[in-house]
């Protein structure tokens, strides 16, 4: 069942989803940056996003090492980041928080290492329904590829307030990221997606 499912998932979703998530961050973050990609895996979608955006710099950092790796990459801890501060102009997380255990500290040393910019892609949700039905894409998604899910999703609430709480401003939000084609769109995408630029307030 999960061979079925991790095929069907590739063939449908991840193509077509990293092909959207790669253009929709190309389009929202600043020009003329450079960017460490917090969980960057094997840095496909930062690659593509140089594809997108030539005048761009991007490196990355991820707790499991990727044989080929398509950007330039450290390991680290899952806690403290191995850079200093202010090194990058931005950081940024793709699905990368609901699957750890430590959202704000991870948030914190993202703005620690950047000069002014945190971008985050990832998930919220409104009600039980919406809750359900997150569990069961990143089931879907990563239980096939042995990654672990322990669906630490959280709402729109939880998000705007943890941002105002570490000083950082939304300088954009999308909640219509098109990752799924019609018809399944109307079931797993809706707003339960979100891409936002923050910028560190100024002290």
């Amino acid at each position: 069942m999960l061979n079925l499912f991790k095929k069907l998932h590739h063939k449908y979703v991840f193509l077509r989803r990293i092909d959207v998530l790669s253009n929709q961050i190309a389009i929202q973050i600043p020009d003329n940056i450079n960017l460490l990609d917090i969980g960057c895996g094997d840095g496909t979608i930062s690659k593509m996003v140089l594809d997108n955006k030539k005048n761009i710099t991007i490196k990355g950092i991820d707790v499991f090492a990727r044989e080929n790796c398509a950007i330039p990459f450290k390991m680290f801890d899952g806690k403290t980041i191995p850079h200093t501060d202010d090194e990058f102009d931005a950081t940024l997380f793709v699905d990368v928080l609901h699957h750890t255990t430590n959202i704000k500290e991870l948030i914190t040393e993202a703005a620690r290492v950047s000069k002014k910019y945190i971008i985050i892609k990832d998930h919220h949700y409104n009600n039980a329904l919406d809750f359900g039905i997150l569990k069961f894409m990143d089931w879907v998604g990563n239980a096939p590829h042995g990654v672990k899910v322990i669906y630490n999703f959280k709402n729109l609430d939880f998000w705007k307030t943890t941002f105002s709480e570490l000083g950082l401003e939304i300088e954009n939000i999308n909640c219509k990221v098109p990752i799924y084609p019609f018809p399944f769109n109307l079931i797993f995408g809706r707003d339960l997606h979100f891409i936002t630029v923050l910028r560190k307030k100024e002290l």
